[in-house]
């Protein structure tokens, strides 16, 4: 079992946040989606409440995926939820540089 918000708050470490959107889904039950969202520009009771709303417990490992989304940073890269071989985790992307042979 891991906790969603204590998982958030270490994906975002050392990044200047712009925004995020979460989703739970329990794929395997009839239960309605949970959505937590972020907006840029948010004030820090908005972060807070945000915070709130990902604080709860979810099996992260094997079996159906449960957590989605993605959270945003002012510099332009992002980290995305995935999933491999059942394991959830969030994985941070930034634009690849361009390879030499495109440079003039």
């Amino acid at each position: 079992m891991a906790n969603c918000k204590d998982e958030f708050l270490e994906a975002i470490q050392g990044h200047d946040l712009l925004c995020a959107k979460l989703i739970y889904k329990k794929t395997y039950h009839k239960e309605p989606d949970r959505i937590a969202l972020l907006f840029p520009n948010f004030l820090q009771n908005e972060y807070n409440h945000f915070l709130q709303e990902l604080d709860f417990e979810y099996d992260d490992g094997y079996g159906f995926q449960e957590l989605f989304g993605i959270i945003w940073y002012k510099d332009g890269t992002w980290s995305e939820r995935h999933v491999y071989d059942g394991a959830e985790e969030w994985v941070y992307k930034a634009c690849p540089e361009i390879p030499k042979e495109l440079k003039r």
